[in-house]
């Protein structure tokens, strides 16, 4: 739960000018994460995630970028933990994950920031990701089954 948590955490304040834990807080409980503010303090010190200026002369919470490094390594066990299958149709690639774990391997896919995704969702066990053309879902296979196999 708590690397699914910490996945949330690195999309959520990539997607949002999250200035403080009480509002990280509040987006994580909106997502279906129950937690506390010392939950989330606890998380943002593991993350090492710090502050950093923005419009206005107010902060927000940022990755580090030498956590970012460690984050992909992260996302990678989970790719590589969670993954069971794939296929795909056309640009439409489908991958089928351990039960409960598609969330994580989504975030996962999604973190590794490949510009052949243009999206994904997830399901209980499955995903759905659009890649930007056949070919380039042809690639996004070869290097999901590089990091899984």
């Amino acid at each position: 739960m708590k690397i699914n948590r910490h996945a949330k955490i690195i999309e959520l304040i990539n997607k949002y000018h999250i200035e403080t834990q009480e509002e990280l807080a509040e987006y994580l409980n909106q997502e279906g994460f129950k937690v506390t503010q010392a939950t989330v303090s606890r998380d943002i010190r593991d993350l090492k995630l710090t502050k950093v200026p923005y419009e206005g002369g107010r902060q927000k919470y940022a990755v580090h970028q030498t956590v970012e490094t460690e984050m992909n390594e992260k996302y990678i066990r989970i790719l590589r933990d969670g993954y069971v299958s794939m296929d795909m149709a056309q640009n439409i690639l489908v991958i089928k994950t351990v039960s409960g774990m598609a969330m994580a391997v989504c975030a996962a896919i999604d973190s590794l920031k490949w510009n052949e995704v243009v999206g994904s969702i997830a399901g209980d066990d499955t995903i759905m990701c659009v890649i930007r053309s056949t070919d380039d879902a042809v690639k996004i296979m070869d290097k999901i089954s590089k990091i899984v196999l």
